[in-house]
């Protein structure tokens, strides 16, 4: 069977840090929308699309048929930094989508083809525009698997290997609570863990026996997503604005997975109407092809040539790709029909939670969804909240891919049902996804009750 062979020879060959191939052990040989065909020839409703890389889907048509004209042309398809009429087309897209200030008025650097090293040269550029080391980030973050980024993120797996060692000055990360309201840290909820946050920030700051000191940059998701789709308090986003520019700390929001219409907002930042003054993109800015960059306020741009480089950061087809996906995500309100869309999905899954008390919340913004699975005969904390039960979502999940539809976990302990799909999903679709994940909670409930 040729699936069994292929995941077989990739068990044989690749490293033992697989992921999704371990969990969602599907052999890809075709796709188109919201769909996947595996070798197995089973057709799968996809709500991972590339860790929400696939904003416009697989293969979308636009998409083909630009990046199959551009192959026929005779492009450079690789030119380092160099300029290239496609590359020109991107940035004149990407920067009349830019949020607030940014918009028409921010320098962009492109890096390496992943977001982690976006975040790295966010990192990089706050320290050297500011002359300051130290990084404000958050409890639960994820913002890559580089030193630097895995340095401020919060999962302890993120952070195994180098990211633990060196000297204390080379890596000055100070976190602090994300205002996570269904296991808030001070036992309040999420609002008023957003004001309590924001305040020990501030004086963290202002206070000069506080050991901290005034950082380079804070560092922050809008809605954390490996941190199992957590979003912040508009009023804590406002909060945090209000602090970094009065104490002239600069603000990095990364908008790696909440970019281009996921949350609903082309970006998320705009919901609660705040500007960062470094903004991180990547997955879906690139169409489905690897890209990321960072836009910026424009007095930052401190950098001497070469300061941050790398060999792939002139991807042609990425570029074309991205224009593409930009200007369609734009033109097609594709935003406000995730916004829509996924107030349809989380409606759907709280009404699930009536006759499945291992629903302990449903969150999330857009088409960017989590349903925390919990232990419903433990003990809950302060807040009333249950225990994350990690081995049934881990069940679910499977029982879900049974079922042909492929979603990820996130949270701690990995109890959050993650649910990432393409802005292009129809709504059958959508009820054929509450239909599988319905069928998933009843079939191991069943099998844990036997």
């Amino acid at each position: 069977m040729l699936r069994a062979r292929l995941l077989d020879r990739q068990a044989q060959r690749e490293s033992a840090a697989r992921t999704y191939a371990r969990s969602i052990p599907v052999a890809p040989v075709a796709a188109a929308g919201a769909e996947v065909t595996g070798a197995d020839g089973r057709t799968y409703l996809d709500c991972l699309s590339g860790a929400g890389t696939l904003a416009l889907g697989h293969n979308h048509p636009d998409v083909i048929v630009g990046l199959q004209k551009v192959i026929g042309s005779a492009a450079p398809l690789h030119a380092l930094d160099m300029i290239t009429p496609q590359k020109d087309a991107f940035t004149e897209e990407l920067l009349k989508r830019l949020p607030g200030t940014l918009n028409n008025n921010a320098k962009l650097h492109f890096c390496s083809p992943a977001g982690t090293d976006a975040v790295e040269a966010a990192l990089k550029l706050a320290r050297n525009a500011t002359g300051r080391q130290g990084i404000f980030a958050f409890t639960g973050a994820y913002h890559g698997m580089t030193l630097g980024a895995s340095s401020v993120s919060g999962p302890g797996r993120m952070r195994r290997g180098a990211a633990e060692f060196g000297p204390a000055e080379a890596q000055p990360v100070t976190r602090l609570p994300y205002p996570y309201g269904y296991r808030c840290p001070f036992g309040v909820g999420a609002e008023q863990a957003g004001e309590l946050s924001a305040r020990l920030m501030e004086s963290f700051v202002t206070d000069p026996s506080s050991g901290v000191g005034r950082p380079a940059a804070v560092i922050l998701e809008v809605v954390q997503g490996e941190g199992g789709v957590v979003p912040g308090p508009d009023a804590w986003l406002r909060e945090v604005r209000r602090i970094t520019a009065e104490h002239g700390i600069l603000l990095i929001i990364d908008e790696v997975q909440t970019g281009i219409g996921r949350t609903g907002d082309f970006w998320a930042c705009e919901r609660a109407g705040i500007t960062p003054d470094i903004l991180v993109t990547s997955k879906a800015v690139g169409g489905g092809l690897p890209l990321a960059l960072i836009a910026y306020r424009p007095d930052l741009d401190t950098w001497q040539p070469g300061d941050h480089t790398g060999t792939f950061r002139g991807n042609t087809l990425a570029m074309v790709a991205g224009e593409i996906t930009l200007r369609t995500v734009a033109e097609q309100q594709l935003a406000e029909r995730a916004a829509k869309l996924g107030e349809r999905l989380r409606a759907g899954l709280r009404e699930l939670a009536t006759a499945h008390p291992q629903i302990g919340e449903v969150r999330g913004r857009g088409l960017m969804i989590g349903a925390e699975l919990v232990d419903p005969t433990a003990a809950p904390d302060a807040l009333g909240s249950l225990p994350g039960d990690g081995a049934f979502a881990r069940a679910v999940q499977q029982a879900c891919l049974e079922r042909g539809l492929i979603c990820e976990l996130g949270g701690r302990g990995d109890a959050v049902l993650r649910l990432l799909p393409p802005l292009v999903l129809t709504d059958e679709q959508a009820d054929s996804v509450l239909g599988r994940i319905a069928e998933s909670l009843a079939a191991v409930t069943a099998e844990r009750a036997a």
